[in-house]
């Protein structure tokens, strides 16, 4: 098992004060009535709603424009999941029982306040208490400090006098005005299959990414227009990182997530139209790919030879990072053929070979947890 995250100094002296007074303590902000911690860098900026623990704003300063837009609007002064959340203990629904005794779908980890233990202005580490799954989360989320990426590392710790099953998704949600008709998602998954199939072989038939399935026809993913069916389509990684982009040329920007797949073997697209226009895309990796209650996960298992539900024993914690990161495109951009990483830099190539960027993203990120 990995080692649970180091304490870092407290932030108590913040934490029982009033608003006003909040927003002079570390990165932590009002915004929208909602407290917020704000991290920023030279070159870009990222929120957290505390409520929730949600990224609920990650953009290019000199650009303006923030991808990560879904379900921001709404009351000041609930937990709800918004843009990137995290689903923790859990990706999909409860079982009927699990509902009546009130857990949520997807966990409860963006329906607790989050705690903030200590902020800067470019990093924060936070944490949840989790009532019903009796897990604790640390994530520590940190900018760079002249680049427009960043870096989550989170720990899950069973506080449980038993061991239990547990999945964690990240779940970044693309909405307008970055998503439009021409954004192209594209990734280096594998093969995968459309959710909603019966047991005990939901898997089948199975597809290739980018391509899904509807009524026996052949569909793109990298593409959304008028029709988000089949909405939820699951794929395995099978290099050592995976990774995901969605790229809006006409907006002239590029958003990504790198992962280790043995970390985060699965990648799970959500898709979503309203009144003909595309409302959410759901860009979401972690340990699970199917979308059911932990009976049918322990009962299936693997899909793919990957697992599908993880375990930790009473006390034991599991330690998992990611990285997201923005790039300016230009006009006529046709998405991303490949990523790789090595040398300190992000290496991203366009389709058709016309384009290739370089990100700086110090190699040690991938090296170990910090």
């Amino acid at each position: 098992m990995y080692p649970v995250l180091p304490p870092m100094r407290s932030l108590s002296g913040c934490l029982g004060i009033g608003l006003a007074v909040l927003a002079s303590c570390g990165s932590e902000q009002v915004l929208d009535g909602r407290r917020s911690i704000v991290l920023e860098g030279a070159r870009a900026k990222l929120v957290v709603d505390v409520l929730g623990g949600s990224i609920v704003d990650f953009r290019i300063k000199a650009h303006g424009l923030n991808p990560l837009r879904w379900a921001n609007d709404g009351p000041a002064d609930e937990p709800r999941s918004m843009s990137h959340f995290l689903c923790l203990d859990r990706w999909g629904l409860p079982s009927e029982a699990e509902a009546a005794n009130g857990m949520p779908g997807h966990g409860e980890a963006t329906k607790v306040a989050w705690e903030v233990i200590d902020a800067t202005q470019t990093s924060v580490h936070m944490a949840a208490d989790l009532p019903m799954a009796g897990l604790r989360v640390e994530r520590r989320l940190e900018i760079a400090s002249d680049e427009a990426w960043f870096r989550a590392v989170e720990s899950v710790i069973n506080r449980n006098q038993l061991g239990r099953v547990y999945n964690i998704v990240q779940h970044p949600t693309l909405g307008p005005p970055f998503l439009d008709e021409t954004v192209l998602v594209d990734s280096n998954a594998g093969k995968g299959f459309m959710q909603g199939g019966p047991m005990p072989n939901p898997e089948e038939p199975s597809v290739h990414w980018p391509k899904a399935l509807k009524d026996g026809q052949t569909v793109d993913l990298r593409n959304l227009t008028a029709d988000h069916d089949p909405a939820v389509v699951s794929f395995v990684v099978d290099a050592a990182i995976g990774w995901v982009t969605a790229t809006n040329s006409a907006q002239g920007l590029l958003i990504g997530y790198l992962w280790r797949s043995e970390e985060y073997p699965w990648l799970n697209i959500w898709r979503r139209v309203e009144a003909g226009r595309p409302l959410a895309r759901g860009l979401e990796f972690g340990t699970t790919g199917l979308h059911r209650p932990f009976g049918d996960l322990v009962r299936k298992a693997r899909i793919f030879g990957r697992p599908i539900v993880e375990y930790l024993d009473t006390g034991e914690s599991a330690t998992r990072s990611y990285i997201g990161f923005l790039a300016e495109i230009p006009a006529g951009y046709k998405g991303v053929a490949s990523l790789s990483v090595g040398d300190g830099h992000l290496q991203i190539q366009e389709h058709g070979g016309a384009s290739r960027m370089s990100v700086p993203i110090p190699q040690v990120l991938w090296s170990e947890h910090r």
